[in-house]
């Protein structure tokens, strides 16, 4: 599985917040392999020197601009940060600070200066988490994988005690094991519900709560496995394969891709449907001047934005939109900076195609509380 740093919502607001007009954002390939590292030391290095220009054409300070730079090519000779690499690399750094995320997917390499970082590849990391992770169950085993938008199921170890087989045997009063019974069942469903909660918890321990859970199991520990199960994301649909035969990775892949499709496609057309509901109400909005201003004033639940959109300009205290007519230091990505707002006033955010936003807009937002149109 390659390597990710993935910030959660506050560490990437953190970052977002961060003011510093020597604030310094690059992206650049990267790759696993050791022997492309040195192809990506000069790409950096490359990425470096061109943001010493940027930064050194400006009025700030000579001083800061050798402390932003001197961080930055730190890095080129740090042998710990070279050992894992992934596709892409993501450097932030400023006079006082200095970020490292290693990204799975291909980015679009790019150097920026300005007053604040660019987040934005971030955000949509956060934002389009189309992770999810697979729990294989059966009478011999329980395995757990991690599957990404840019890998392979990978497995994960799980912390199961070595007797957890011993569990689908019925005990005596006297605290023995029976013999397991000959007829193919995996014990009574008592047992088979004690031999499923040992394995829920020890997968509940390893996923992120509220990530995407899909099921293969066999047919008499589906039912126990749901019973007793904790993690609110657990999804209804069953891999329809038995647990032994999904060890081909590609078959796995191809199976929870499925899933997973028809369950964003799924809620895709709830929340669409609610936003009809909710626009017919004036609680939602595909205008990204009222988008911009209801995240302002806090009246934002979930925000929808096209995870394509690059125009940018600035918004105001108010919420006032300005597009640039190109960009520049002092501007960014506009649905970038509504998210960013949405996000502090603890709503929600979710990047998806432009397709799946209603009336062709690059954002849709579903609101707390009417606004006044502008």
């Amino acid at each position: 599985m390659l390597p990710a740093d993935i910030p959660d919502p506050r560490d990437l607001l953190d970052l977002m917040d961060h003011r510093d007009p020597a604030s310094v954002s690059i992206a650049v390939e990267s790759s696993p392999m050791p022997a492309d590292h040195e192809r990506v030391r000069i790409a950096l290095r490359n990425a470096i020197d061109s943001a010493h220009r940027e930064l050194s054409a400006t009025d700030i300070a000579r001083e800061a601009v050798d402390a932003v730079i001197a961080r930055l090519r730190g890095l080129l000779d740090d042998p710990e940060f070279w050992d894992h690499q992934s596709r892409s690399l993501i450097v932030f750094a400023s006079t006082e600070r200095l970020e490292t995320f290693r990204i799975a997917n291909h980015l679009i390499p790019h150097v920026s200066v300005g007053d604040r970082f660019d987040t934005g590849a971030l955000l949509r990391a956060v934002a389009f988490d189309y992770r999810a992770y697979i729990v294989l169950i059966d009478e011999g085993q329980t395995r757990l994988f991690e599957f990404g938008p840019d890998h392979r199921p990978a497995e994960l170890a799980l912390d199961l005690p070595e007797d957890h087989h011993l569990a689908l045997e019925k005990t005596t009063t006297g605290g023995r094991f029976d013999r397991r019974r000959a007829d193919g069942r995996t014990g009574d469903q008592p047992e088979r519900e004690r031999y499923a909660r040992i394995a829920q918890d020890a997968v509940t321990a390893r996923i992120p709560r509220g990530a995407p859970l899909v099921l293969a199991a066999s047919d008499d520990l589906e039912p126990a496995y749901r019973a007793v199960n904790t993690h609110g994301a657990l999804l209804e649909t069953t891999i329809p394969a038995h647990p032994q035969a999904l060890g081909d990775p590609a078959r796995l892949a191809a199976e929870v891709r499925t899933i997973l499709d028809d369950h964003h496609a799924a809620e895709l057309a709830r929340w669409r449907e609610d936003f009809g509901t909710l626009r017919s109400d004036g609680r939602a909005t595909s205008k990204l001047t009222d988008a911009a201003r209801a995240a302002t004033e806090a009246a934002v639940d979930t925000l929808a934005f096209d995870m394509d959109e690059t125009t940018e300009g600035t918004i105001d205290e108010f919420g006032r939109v300005a597009q640039a007519a190109e960009p520049g230091p002092g501007t960014y990505t506009l649905v970038d900076e509504v998210a960013a707002r949405v996000l502090r006033s603890g709503g929600t955010v979710r990047a998806v195609r432009r397709p799946d936003l209603p009336d062709g807009a690059p954002v849709a937002a579903t609101l707390r509380f009417p606004i006044d149109p502008a």
